[in-house]
This record gives structure tokens, C-alpha cells and sequence, in this order.
């Protein structure tokens, strides 16, 4: 595309796209992709760059790859979309069997959506409608993390931090529920009755009106990048199981493999009752996701009135993204992923351990292939995106954050790239 092109389709993107978290009228720069491959994004004017974001954490193969093109190929030359009431087709039940044989143990049944959020809805949904069933109907409530993040719609937002999370606009119309201070024990470290004590003081006080416990396990993601203790997961699952309340797994950007566990329950070794997962579930080619719970909810839910769960989204299943789904996890099962997210964590902990000696910045924390800058005061977006885009890499900061999650088959040059140009834009404060 010539440079005139070029500007005509920036200028038209100002004119009639609202891009997420990002007001209708320009407030900083826009780039335009022309191609994708590897771990590479080609711009209109020609100009690569390396992805340091996996396209917020979901193409952990990378980009243009041939064994995902092909199972959306094959599928396409059957059926694009069938709907999923009533109809059923392969690629949604091979799916749904691998999730089963994936995921932790009891974890039997799969409900398949559309996204993230939508997943997180469902779960909510699934515990408020089994404890209906169950003749319990005051329990309702949910506790969540402060600092924790879950998903843009209605009811995810209930979940996520009331004061420093993305929703505080929203605080009135939101349901009411309860939240505890984020686990101060760091990843590596026990917890202590200091640390467990608000779950377990307010699990003790209002159990009878709790649904579930819901949390990103291990990492917390979009609302702060925190890691915490194992040990904490451990514990607040057998809180949940002493006070009969569900303990719900939001999984979605921590699932297959980012933590250097297939999924971040495993540090812990515990089983969700429900678990949802998605972003990477399909290698970042298409919207899918999913609520996995045990046989005992999906049944009790079934064998009750109205005897149905009652969600029902018009793309659920959709056959082309449950065929890259299949095709995404086969492929991730077959590397050396174990391998190759330990080198990107050593590679990280050498790459960005330079930042800690800079002013500005707060702490530096690496898990799997996930590495975090926090700064002790916030980035200017539209300063800072244009500087690493001006050295040839795609990293995109949020608040406080400069974080890296490169796609699996990053190489050890490329993420010395990365995280040169994040050393470098953090020592020129004008660039920030």
C-alpha cells in the first residue's frame, strides 16, 4: 500500500472505528498492519515489528501458521457455522473431550462460548443457578480479589476491582459483591494466617449468602500483573470446600502453558469446581472459549428446574474456531513447550533485571512468559507506544505496567530486542 493509501486508511479508521479503551477521536497514534508472521507484524509502510504481546496474550504460536490455516481450511470446505442448539458436529466435541482430558481432574462437563467475558458470565451464572437448585437461593454473592481483572460485560465487571480496576464508571448499576485484599504473598512464598485471614474471615461471617470465590490463579492479569503464592490458591480452595462455596478458576489469560504450567492451578496441584479458559485456546485466529464445571453442577443444574442452563450464545461452537482450537492444543502438546517457556523466563529475568536500576521504576517480575516492569508512576500511551514502535517493536504498556508475554516461539535475539527497547525507552523519561 502506497503511503497515500496508507494515510487515507488511518484517517478513515479516525473517522469511523472506536478501538478498545481508546476514545472515538484520535488521542495518539494508530498503526496499521498489513501482514502477520511468526513472530513478526509488517506495517503498511513496511516496517516489522517484534511482538512482544502475543496480540494481548493469545497467539502463542505465533502468527500465519501453516497447521492452524489448514484446520480452518479443511473445516471451511465442510461448514463455517452450524448453529449448536439441537446440532452438534465433530470439531466442537473433539474440543470439548481434549479441554476434559486437559484440565484438571473433575472438570467433566464443557460449555463453549464466545469470549473471555462471556465465559466468566457463564461460570457466574452456572454457580448462582446450582445453588437455586439446590434450594440454597440466598447464595448469590461472589468475593473476588482486589486488583483482579475478569471481563468487560456486566457481570465480569461486578468481579473486577471497584477502585482501581477499568469500571469504576459503572460502580452503581453493578451487583454488589465482596472483595479481599490481594494476597501480599509473593509467587515462591508460603502463606501465612496473616495473608488467608480476610478469605477466611469473611467466608466464616457470610457463607450462606456466597456463590463462589472467584480469582485468576497464580498471576493476576490486566488488573495489576501480580503473582502470588501457590500456597494462597492451596488454602483458599480448601476455605471454599469447608464452607461449601464454589471456587471458580478464571483461567482465561493464564491457561496453556504462560505460567510454565499447562494451567496456573497447577502450581497449587488443586481442581476449580468451574474453570473458564480462552484467549489462546484457539492460537489468537478466532473469538472462542469456555466454562468447564464438574458432573455434580452440570447435573444438579440438568436434573432441576426449568431442567436447562439457561445461556445460550447465537455462535456457541462455532465449528471453524473449535477446528483451530483442536489443532492449537495438539500442536502446543507436541512442542517442547515446557523447554521453551523456561528459556523465555531465564531470557526475561536477564533482559529486563537491568530495569531495576533505573529511577522510575517500582519492581521488576518475571513468571513463565511473562515479564513486568512496574514503574511508580503511570506511561504516557501515546509517548511511549510511538517510541518502541520507532525501534521496531510491538509493546503496548497499561498504567503503571511496561510488561512483555511474547508468543512461545519467540527466538533468544528477538527477545533481547524486546527487552533492550524496554531498557532503553525507561531510561529516557522523555520518551515515557
Amino acid at each position: 500500500m502506497s503511503a497515500t493509501n496508507t494515510t487515507t486508511l488511518l484517517n478513515e479508521d479516525i473517522k469511523y472505528v472506536w478501538h478498545p479503551y481508546r476514545s472515538s477521536h484520535s488521542d495518539g497514534p494508530i498503526f496499521a498492519v498489513k501482514s502477520a508472521n511468526g513472530v513478526y507484524l509488517t506495517l503498511e509502510d513496511g516496517r516489522q515489528l517484534i511482538d512482544g504481546m502475543s496480540s494481548w496474550w493469545c497467539a502463542i504460536h505465533g502468527y500465519n501458521v501453516p497447521a492452524l490455516n489448514d484446520a480452518i481450511k479443511r473445516q471451511l470446505n465442510n461448514m463455517a457455522h452450524v448453529m449448536f442448539g439441537g446440532l452438534t458436529h465433530s470439531p466442537a466435541v473433539e474440543l470439548c473431550k481434549k479441554l476434559i482430558e486437559l484440565t484438571p481432574v473433575k472438570l467433566d462437563t464443557v460449555f463453549l462460548s464466545d469470549s473471555g467475558s462471556v465465559a466468566v458470565e457463564v461460570a457466574m451464572k452456572m454457580a448462582v443457578q446450582y445453588w437455586q437448585a439446590m434450594q440454597q437461593p440466598n447464595k448469590q454473592k461472589f468475593i473476588s480479589l482486589r486488583n483482579g481483572y475478569h471481563g468487560d460485560t456486566f457481570g465480569a465487571m461486578s468481579v473486577c476491582d471497584p477502585v482501581t480496576g477499568m469500571h469504576t464508571l459503572f460502580s452503581d448499576i453493578l451487583a454488589k459483591n465482596h472483595f479481599i485484599a490481594s494476597p501480599s504473598c509473593a509467587f515462591g512464598q508460603p502463606c501465612t494466617i496473616e495473608d488467608i485471614g480476610a478469605l477466611s474471615t469473611l467466608l466464616e461471617s457470610q457463607h450462606e449468602s456466597i456463590a463462589a470465590l472467584i480469582l485468576e490463579p497464580i498471576v493476576q492479569g490486566a488488573g495489576g500483573m501480580k503473582f502470588y503464592s501457590a500456597d494462597y490458591l492451596k488454602q483458599a480452595k480448601t476455605l471454599c470446600e469447608r464452607y461449601n462455596v464454589f471456587l471458580i478458576a478464571d483461567e482465561i489469560a493464564t491457561g496453556f502453558a504462560r505460567t510454565g504450567k499447562m494451567f496456573a492451578c497447577e502450581h497449587a496441584n488443586i481442581s476449580p469446581d468451574i474453570m473458564c479458559v480462552g484467549k489462546s485456546l484457539t492460537g489468537g485466529y478466532m473469538s472462542l472459549a469456555a466454562t468447564l464445571c464438574s458432573k455434580e453442577i452440570s447435573d444438579t443444574i440438568s436434573n432441576n428446574p426449568p431442567h436447562v442452563f439457561m445461556h445460550g450464545p447465537t455462535f456457541m461452537g462455532n465449528p471453524l474456531a473449535c477446528s483451530v482450537a483442536l489443532e492449537n492444543i495438539r500442536l502446543l502438546e507436541a512442542s517442547p513447550w515446557q523447554q521453551n517457556i523456561n528459556n523465555i523466563e531465564s531470557l526475561l529475568t536477564t533482559g529486563l533485571d537491568v530495569c531495576k536500576s533505573l529511577d522510575g521504576v517500582k519492581d521488576v517480575r518475571v513468571l513463565g512468559a511473562i515479564g513486568v516492569v512496574e514503574l511508580k508512576q503511570p506511561v504516557n500511551m501515546a509517548t511511549i507506544q510511538q517510541a518502541f514502535v520507532d525501534l521496531g517493536v510491538w509493546i503496548r504498556p497499561f498504567g503503571n505496567l511496561v510488561y512483555l508475554m511474547p508468543p512461545y516461539i519467540i527466538q533468544e535475539n528477538e527477545l533481547n530486542i524486546l527487552c533492550d527497547a524496554i531498557y532503553q525507552i525507561l531510561k529516557n523519561k522523555k520518551q515515557q
